[in-house]
C-alpha cells in the first residue's frame, strides 16, 4: 500500500522547503521529494539557491569584497598591508562549508517539523500520485499518494543551442562558483543579475572581465538613473560591459575560449580563459509531469496556474520559478507560504507590487515598485526625490559614497509608488521601502519618521523630504 500524506511537495528550494514547513506547522502530514545529490552522493536540500545560487554566490562576493578592500581601500583608513594573496581553493572551501551548514539546517528543520524528506526524482501522476525514482538511474523506488501536491521544481540555467556547456572552459553560473584559480581573462555572456555578480567576484580577485550583453540598454528593468550610476561605478572598477553585442558561438581551444560575436562594427572575436553563460534561467520541468496528470505548460515552459496558484489538475499547485513572475527566492518562499495556508483553509496572499529586487554588486542595486518610465507610460502623475549617499556622514566614514536613494510618489496622493537605490548596503535599506509601500505609506510618512544619525538610512529620509523639495542636507 502506498504511503499517503496531506501534502507532497516536489522540490526543496526556497519555495518548496518553506511550503513544506508551513504545511507541517498547520498540522498537515507532509513529505518533500528532492533529487539534488551533493558531492558525497547524499541528498542536499535547498535547491539551486542554497546549493549553487544565492548563498554560495554571496559567500564568494563577500570573500572577494574583503580582498578588494584589503588591497585597495584600507590605505584610505591608514591601514597598510603587504603581500596579500588569494587562496582560491580555501575560498571555495569556505563557500562550500556555508552551503553544507545551511542545507543541513533545512534537514534539521524538516525533522523538527516531522516532515518526511525523500531523496529521488518526483513525477506527478494522475490522481495526485507521485512517482519517486532514483535521481541517477531513473529506477522507480516507490509511488506516493497525497490529498494535495505542490510543484516547486525550480529552474535551471538557459543553455544556448549553439553554445553548449562543456563544464571546463564554457560553464554556467554553477560552474563559475567552482573555479580553482583566478582566470587571467574572463568573458561573460549576459549583463543581468547573475552576470554582474559573478563578474564582480572574479574582477575583484584580479581577473580581466568582459561582459557581453545583447541589449542596448543596461539593466533595462531598473530605474535608469540607478542603472547609469551603477554602470559608471562598474566601469571605474574595470568591468568591461559591452552592450549591443550578439554572441554567435564559441570554441574551446584547450587552454582558451574564442568567443565570436557581432556588434555595430561587425564580426568580432574575443579570446578568454573562461566563458560564463549567464543569459537567464528557465523552469525545470523535465520528467516532472506525466502526460495524464492534467497539468499544462505554456509556450515558454512555465506551469499554467489560475487563482490561488492552482493548476488544471485538482488540488495540485505550483509555486516559485516553475510559474510566471520574477525568479526570486523570496517570491517563491512567499508563494509557498500562501499555498500552504490555502490548503489548510486559510487565506493565502502575496503582494507582487512590493517584491524587492537586489543585485549584490558593489555598489549594491535594489528597488521595489514602479520606475519613472513605467509610470510615465501608464500616464500616472508622480513626483520624485533623490538624495546622494555622498551627503551622508555614515557613507563618508565608510568610504562608500557612490550612489543614491530615489523615492517616487503619486503627484496627487503622495503614496509611494517606487523606491530605487544604488549604494552601500541597499539590499538591507530596501526593506524599509517595502514595509512603507505594504502599509500604503506616503512620502510624507517617511519624511516624518525619525531616522538615527549617523546612518545610511538617513538617505531614505532625505529622499522622502526631497519629493516635496525640502531635503535638508542638499540643495533642492
Amino acid at each position: 500500500m502506498s504511503k499517503s500524506y496531506d501534502v507532497i511537495v516536489i522540490g526543496s528550494g526556497p519555495a518548496g522547503y518553506v511550503a513544506a514547513i508551513r504545511c507541517a506547522q498547520l498540522g498537515l502530514s507532509t513529505a518533500c521529494v528532492e533529487r539534488w545529490t551533493n558531492k558525497n552522493g547524499k541528498q542536499s536540500l535547498g535547491g539551486t539557491c542554497l546549493n549553487v545560487g544565492c548563498i554560495p554566490s554571496k559567500a564568494l562576493l563577500d570573500s572577494s569584497e574583503q580582498y578588494h578592500k584589503l588591497t585597495h581601500d584600507f590605505k584610505k583608513h591608514g591601514i597598510e598591508v603587504d603581500g596579500a594573496r588569494v587562496d582560491v581553493p580555501k575560498m571555495i572551501g569556505r563557500k562550500q562549508k556555508i552551503v553544507d551548514q545551511l542545507t543541513g539546517g533545512i534537514g534539521m528543520l524538516f525533522k523538527a517539523n516531522k516532515i518526511e524528506s525523500i531523496h529521488g526524482h518526483g513525477k506527478l501522476l494522475v490522481g495526485n500520485k507521485v512517482e519517486v525514482s532514483h535521481p541517477d538511474s531513473g529506477e522507480v523506488i516507490e509511488t506516493l499518494e497525497a490529498k494535495n501536491v505542490i510543484l516547486a521544481n525550480g529552474s535551471i540555467p538557459i543553455e544556448l543551442p549553439f553554445l553548449p556547456f562543456d563544464n571546463d572552459r564554457i560553464v554556467d553560473s554553477a560552474g563559475a562558483l567552482e573555479f580553482t584559480e583566478v582566470p587571467e581573462k574572463l568573458a561573460i555572456i549576459g549583463a543581468g543579475v547573475i552576470g554582474l555578480e559573478l563578474g564582480s567576484v572574479w574582477r575583484r580577485l584580479g581577473a580581466e572581465v568582459v561582459i557581453l550583453e545583447a541589449m542596448d540598454t543596461f539593466l533595462a528593468a531598473a530605474d535608469q538613473h540607478a542603472a547609469k550610476e551603477a554602470a559608471k561605478q562598474f566601469k571605474r572598477q574595470g568591468l568591461d560591459i559591452r552592450l549591443g553585442t550578439k554572441v554567435t558561438g564559441a570554441e574551446n581551444t584547450g587552454d582558451k575560449v574564442n568567443v565570436n560575436y557581432e556588434d555595430a562594427n561587425g564580426a568580432q572575436t574575443l579570446e578568454a580563459d573562461r566563458l560564463i553563460v549567464a543569459v537567464g534561467r528557465k523552469p525545470y520541468t523535465e520528467g516532472l509531469l506525466s502526460e495524464e496528470c492534467g497539468v499544462q505548460l505554456d509556450e515558454r515552459g512555465f506551469i499554467q496556474i489560475g487563482d490561488e496558484w492552482r493548476t488544471d489538475a485538482a488540488n495540485v499547485f505550483a509555486v516559485g520559478d516553475t510559474v510566471k513572475g520574477p525568479m526570486l527566492a523570496h517570491k517563491g518562499s512567499e508563494e509557498g507560504v500562501a499555498v500552504a495556508e490555502i490548503i489548510a483553509g486559510k487565506h493565502g496572499h502575496v503582494n507582487f507590487d512590493t517584491i524587492p529586487w537586489v543585485i549584490y554588486t558593489d555598489p549594491e542595486i535594489a528597488w521595489v515598485g514602479k520606475t519613472e518610465h513605467e509610470l510615465a507610460e501608464a500616464g500616472i502623475p508622480f513626483n520624485s526625490g533623490q538624495f546622494p549617499f555622498a551627503a551622508t556622514g555614515r557613507a563618508k566614514a565608510m568610504e562608500s559614497t557612490a550612489g543614491f536613494v530615489k523615492i517616487i510618489a503619486h503627484a496627487d496622493t503622495d503614496r509611494i509608488l517606487g523606491v530605487h537605490m544604488v549604494g552601500p548596503h541597499v539590499s538591507e535599506l530596501i526593506a524599509e521601502a517595502v514595509v512603507a509601500m505594504e502599509y500604503a505609506a506616503s512620502a510624507e510618512d517617511l519624511a516624518r519618521t525619525v531616522h538615527a544619525h549617523p546612518t545610511l538610512s538617513e538617505a531614505v529620509h532625505e529622499a522622502a523630504l526631497a519629493v516635496d523639495k525640502r531635503a535638508i542636507h542638499k540643495a533642492n
